[in-house]
């Protein structure tokens, strides 16, 4: 990709319908923030330039973070999970776990409280690979290793035991134990703090009679406010 290519994917992206503010892209073509900004837009459905967007994810990969300044090195994790996700879409597995892996590595290499990134999602996410990939086994041990490590850590809004309970429920949805499924989902559910709107939607889906349990999942997901809407402690 030349300069000139970056300025016209930036200009489709500044008169696209997200119209984001300019000044996300003032460091131009050599600045890797730049870059990574403008992959997360242009991978966006409605825009739909993935090749591009991967092209610009890819150029940031052997690029340094300021390892004091807790922005940059989350914006090195948020282009590493959208390229692994991107990935994982694709069907391409092995690139999407080195990708994964190289955010969490990341994250979990600093001890800030990120705005924007969890490290519960950010495991999540490698063990859905592991689990497309075959691994499930693999993928369930370390989700009840994180899940150990961290239960009893004194904080209310734990994000490794909401995206790992969670974890746990899909596997027993894909069981068929519809019962472990739930009380899986509501062990996560502890984790947040459920607004009183979102309860009736919440009980109706938890009181489901029937066997299909990924249909379950789905309704409770429906009912549940989005992660990112929270403050995490952890």
């Amino acid at each position: 990709m030349t300069t000139e290519d970056f300025d016209a994917l930036v200009d489709l992206v500044l008169t696209s319908k997200r119209q984001p503010p300019s000044v996300l892209f003032s460091g131009g073509f050599g600045d890797w923030h730049a870059r990574a900004r403008l992959g997360h837009f242009l991978a966006m459905q409605e825009i739909g330039k993935t090749e591009e967007a991967l092209a610009l994810f890819h150029s940031v990969l052997d690029q340094e973070v300021d390892e004091g300044n807790s922005e940059d090195i989350e914006e090195k994790i948020f282009a590493l999970q959208r390229l692994s996700e991107i990935e994982h879409a694709a069907k391409e597995n092995d690139a999407a776990l080195e990708h994964i892996n190289l955010a969490i590595e990341l994250a979990e290499g600093t001890d800030y409280l990120y705005k924007f990134i969890l490290r519960g999602e950010l495991w999540a996410a490698r063990w859905n690979i592991l689990h497309d990939m075959g691994r499930a086994a693999d993928a369930e041990a370390e989700c009840d290793e994180r899940i150990a490590a961290y239960e009893n850590i004194p904080v209310k809004h734990n994000s490794y035991l909401y995206y790992g309970y969670r974890f746990k429920a899909q596997l027993a949805a894909e069981r068929g134990v519809v019962l472990v499924a739930k009380d899986y989902m509501h062990m996560a559910l502890h984790e947040m703090d459920i607004p009183a709107k979102y309860e009736e939607a919440l009980e109706k889906a938890f009181s489901a009679t029937h066997e299909n349990a990924s249909w379950i999942l789905n309704e409770i997901d429906r009912a549940t406010p989005r992660p990112e809407l929270f403050s995490w402690d952890i």
